[in-house]
């Protein structure tokens, strides 16, 4: 399954495997592990191809792995025909995630955000169809935890989008937030938390949806892969874990481990830290995940 290897000069698959979808007939399909963005200057000579076009990137990258968590829109909206623009580029299974605008998480109170997560979700977002993976709602980290301005702006979170529901994660900022009341608010309104795998933020393992999204920032510049081999092979591990619907003793939890519970999709992106080596790390843990026990 040599696309889920990262690309060597001295192995230049053909113009035809470049952007042929990976085989996931044996792998873990319900876990994906991708990026953040897939337009980087650095990439271009460690993960795409020389001589390919920037306006091919999307479309290379989307068939090297399973997800792309769009960062640009948490600078702004984006217009819809953007939006079925990047959806066009993909092939089918593959999905974005997209990080919500600031604009509304950043705002004196979340619960007076409505009129901007109404405005945002039903901008265009439609436009993506069956590739629209979580909407990622990042709070910034002087936003302490407060639960009834939190519980407005959950109540506000739309649950459907052109007759097909939407997934919504959490990416808490303060150390408040790792509190029994957080927990079980966000577990009331079926919402996960972004586990964030980061010494600058907290991390929370609780379950409180019935999806698992985690962000990986510790990617070292001296490691090709980004993350050592032990690494990758004990979040290959714990990715396969969570999909299964285990509750994982080894990372940290507000609340006691729950027990064993159904099967949900698993979502891993490589983000930020030693940037350019995320493809790699990305390519490798999937590898990982995929491989026949």
């Amino acid at each position: 399954m040599g696309l889920l290897l990262p690309v060597l000069p001295a192995m230049m698959p053909t113009t035809t495997d470049l952007f042929a979808s990976p085989d996931t007939s044996n792998g873990h399909a319900s876990v994906r592990v991708g990026i953040g963005g897939w337009t980087y200057a650095p990439w271009r000579n460690n993960f795409y191809p020389a001589g390919l076009g920037q306006r091919r990137e999307l479309e290379y990258a989307s068939r090297q792995l399973r997800a792309i968590e769009i960062n640009g829109t948490f600078y702004g909206a984006q217009k819809p025909a953007t939006y079925a623009k990047w959806a066009a580029q993909t092939p089918d299974g593959f999905v974005f995630s997209l990080k919500a605008p600031r604009y509304i998480t950043a705002g004196r109170r979340l619960a007076e955000s409505g009129r901007g997560i109404e405005g945002f979700v039903h901008g265009g977002l439609a436009e993506f169809g069956d590739r629209l993976g979580p909407i990622l709602w990042q709070l910034p980290p002087s936003r302490t935890f407060d639960a009834s301005d939190l519980a407005a702006f959950l109540d506000a979170l739309p649950r459907e989008l052109a007759g097909q529901p939407l997934r919504h994660v959490l990416e808490v900022r303060h150390p408040s937030f790792q509190c029994a009341p957080y927990l079980a608010l966000v577990r009331a309104h079926g919402v996960p938390t972004v586990f964030t795998d980061s010494p600058a933020y907290p991390s929370l393992a609780d379950l409180s949806g019935d999806f698992r999204y985690a962000r990986l920032m510790r990617s070292a510049d001296e490691i090709p892969t980004g993350y050592a081999a032990d690494a990758l092979d004990r979040w290959a591990a714990q990715a396969r874990d969570w999909a299964a619907g285990k509750d994982i003793d080894a990372l940290p939890h507000v609340a006691p481990l729950q027990p064993q519970g159904e099967a949900r999709e698993v979502f891993v992106f490589f983000i930020s830290s030693a940037k350019h080596r995320n493809p790699a790390a990305a390519m490798a843990l999937q590898s990982r995940v995929d491989a026949p026990r």
